[in-house]
């Protein structure tokens, strides 16, 4: 699951609720909230990178950027060679469309 479409509605979010509120708290909360998604994307990219390192680089150097739709037909088709789980899969995914 590409998770790019949600840090980008959290940071609309934020800007809207920074630019309709007086209150400085709820615009800190909303702040905050964008800075633990990105905080939440990178930690997401890193274990996918050490996921690929561990299952995938033992044969592949990591490609090019390629869209996630072609991504995820080539992860679908080597999951069985390289024994990933569900989870392995989503991480890799998210590592290789970033």
């Amino acid at each position: 699951m590409n998770r790019v479409p949600i840090l980008c509605l959290a940071f609309v979010l934020t800007l809207t609720t920074v630019a309709g509120s007086s209150n400085k708290k709820e615009a800190a909360t909303a702040t905050a909230l964008v800075a633990q998604s990105a905080a939440n994307a990178e930690t997401m990219r890193t274990q996918g990178e050490e996921r690929f390192r561990a299952n995938c680089g033992r044969c592949h150097a990591a490609p090019q950027k390629f869209p996630p739709r072609a991504m995820a037909t080539v992860l679908r088709h080597m999951r069985v060679r390289a024994t990933l789980t569900d989870e392995d899969m989503r991480l890799v995914l998210f590592y290789l469309t970033q």
